[in-house]
C-alpha cells in the first residue's frame, strides 16, 4: 500500500491572501454599521457620512477582489 501525501487545493500563499481578503471583507461591514437613532423620528444624518456611503462599500469590494485573486492565482 502507497503512502500517498494528501495534497491541499492551493498553497499557503493562496490561503494568506483568502484570509486577508476576508479580514477586509469584515472590516469593511464593521465600517457601514452605527448611525442609527433610538427615536425613529428623529433623523441622524451619520446614516449618509462618507465613511458609510463611500468607503465601506469600496472597501467590501476591495476585499472581494482580494478574494477572488487568492482563487485564481497559480504558481
Amino acid at each position: 500500500m502507497e503512502n500517498k501525501k494528501q495534497e491541499f487545493l492551493f498553497d499557503k500563499v493562496n490561503y494568506k491572501f483568502l484570509i486577508i481578503g476576508l479580514a477586509v471583507i469584515a472590516l469593511g461591514f464593521i465600517l457601514m454599521t452605527g448611525g442609527g437613532s433610538d427615536d425613529p423620528t428623529v433623523f441622524n444624518p451619520d446614516i449618509f457620512s462618507f465613511r458609510r456611503i463611500r468607503l465601506a462599500p469600496t472597501t467590501v469590494l476591495v476585499g472581494f477582489g482580494i478574494v477572488i485573486y487568492s482563487i485564481f492565482k497559480k504558481n
